[in-house]
């Protein structure tokens, strides 16, 4: 069977196991394992893959880096840190645009799978005494959550890929960074210029409210910005710098008089079943390297009449559609990347811009159906912007790129 019938198959059995609500991890599996009974059904196949799989050491780096993302957000949100920044935004800003802008990008800093409707209420009382649509509400929030998905050390997305491709985040970060900034600018200017919010009332704050004001903000970021210095400037790996960011955390957070309970911190950040899905998506790309699967499929690629650049932004961007996901498209396309030009930032970061291009203008995205809901807003009119924002994204991030080669 040809193997782009075969992975177009697989795909399907993917899609239709996530339209049913199936997790990502045992959905990409399921593809996989059809794959392999097509392709080379040997059952050693499964011992040699589980075996990699456990004894990688990425593996591992991903599983615990992940862990101790979501201890961070624990420790941030029961704290009452970050209810204290929004708190302190609000006073500190001249002007409510600040806030509708800065709070949706901060919060997406933490990922959290369905976390727009964690930054949707605060972008409704940050309006609410204002004209705006609940479509222009939506937008703001949906897309400002994700502008960090180029440079965020401790996205999910970005550690798996970089697992997958063997690169320090550092590098990735570089590479990618610029984009965060060319995705606020844009944001700025196609969804936060267009408002017309009345004068913002002018609060009186005692030297103690400001103070508060102060140590809420310092407190929610110096976290992320700690942890972002450690893998990028000192080369640390993601998993090392997270948990010293956390147990750091834990420190501070009693030092400044916070409430926190740190046996619901480690116990509750165990997500189960969040921990598979990466195991399982692991053990499917190790199944189609054992099976030499990704071999044919590069082989493919690399007799097709198009140049490999472009068939892998046009796979990225799809998947991105289907799976609305950036762990969907990192795990299904990177592999393929890795085995086509190893060690090739120019090619990861295409496969991971048109992937992110695509996850941001698809209904599957769990974030932009969360944001929807709450806002109760129309998805064409909530998503033009976006759309647009995107292509300009799309557009000079490929002119940038092909100039650079």
């Amino acid at each position: 069977m040809n193997i782009f019938l075969i992975i177009t198959i697989a795909m399907c059995i993917i899609l239709f196991m996530l339209q049913k609500h199936y997790p990502i991890g045992p959905s990409i599996l399921l593809g996989g394992l059809f794959m392999w009974a097509v392709k080379a059904p040997d059952p050693m196949h499964f011992i040699t893959a589980g075996y990699q799989t456990l004894t990688m050491q990425r593996t591992y780096d991903l599983l615990f880096a992940l862990y101790f993302v979501m201890c961070l957000e624990i420790e941030l949100r029961t704290s009452g840190s970050l209810d204290g920044m929004v708190r302190a935004l609000q006073r500190l800003f001249p002007s409510e645009k600040f806030t509708l802008a800065i709070m949706p990008a901060f919060l997406g800093l933490l990922p959290s799978l369905g976390g727009a409707r964690f930054s949707a209420p605060i972008v409704e009382t940050a309006s609410k005494e204002t004209n705006i649509t609940s479509e222009a509400k939506s937008s703001i929030n949906f897309y400002f959550r994700h502008i960090f998905e180029y440079s965020n050390p401790i996205n999910p997305g970005m550690i798996m890929a970089c697992s997958i491709a063997m690169l320090p985040i550092s590098k990735f970060i570089i590479h990618l960074g610029w984009l965060s900034i060319l995705a606020f600018i844009l944001g700025w200017i196609f969804c936060i210029s267009p408002l017309k919010l009345p004068p913002k009332k002018t609060v009186i704050s005692t030297k103690e409210e400001r103070n508060k004001d102060i140590s809420d903000v310092a407190l929610s970021l110096a976290p992320v910005i700690i942890n972002f210095l450690l893998v990028v400037f000192f080369q640390i790996g993601a998993a090392i710098s997270m948990g010293l960011v956390v147990i750091g955390m834990i420190f501070l957070l009693r030092a400044t008089s916070r409430t926190l309970n740190v046996k619901n911190v480690f116990v509750e950040s165990m997500d189960i079943k969040m921990l598979l899905n990466v195991v399982c998506i692991f053990y499917f790309i190790q199944l189609l390297t054992v099976t030499e699967i990704l071999t044919a499929i590069v082989t493919a690629f690399n007799t097709a009449p198009l140049p490999p650049m472009v068939i892998i932004a046009c796979v990225s961007f799809i998947i991105g559609i289907l799976t609305g996901l950036s762990q969907g498209h990192v795990a299904i396309v990177l592999p393929i990347v890795a085995a086509m030009a190893p060690g090739d930032i120019t090619m990861f970061g295409v496969a991971m811009v048109f992937g992110i291009a695509g996850q941001m203008i698809t209904p599957t995205h769990v974030c932009l159906m969360v944001t929807l809901d709450y806002f109760k807003a129309d998805f064409f009119k909530t998503l033009k912007p976006v759309a647009l924002i995107e292509l300009l994204i799309l557009s000079i991030f490929s002119i940038t790129t092909y100039l650079s080669i």
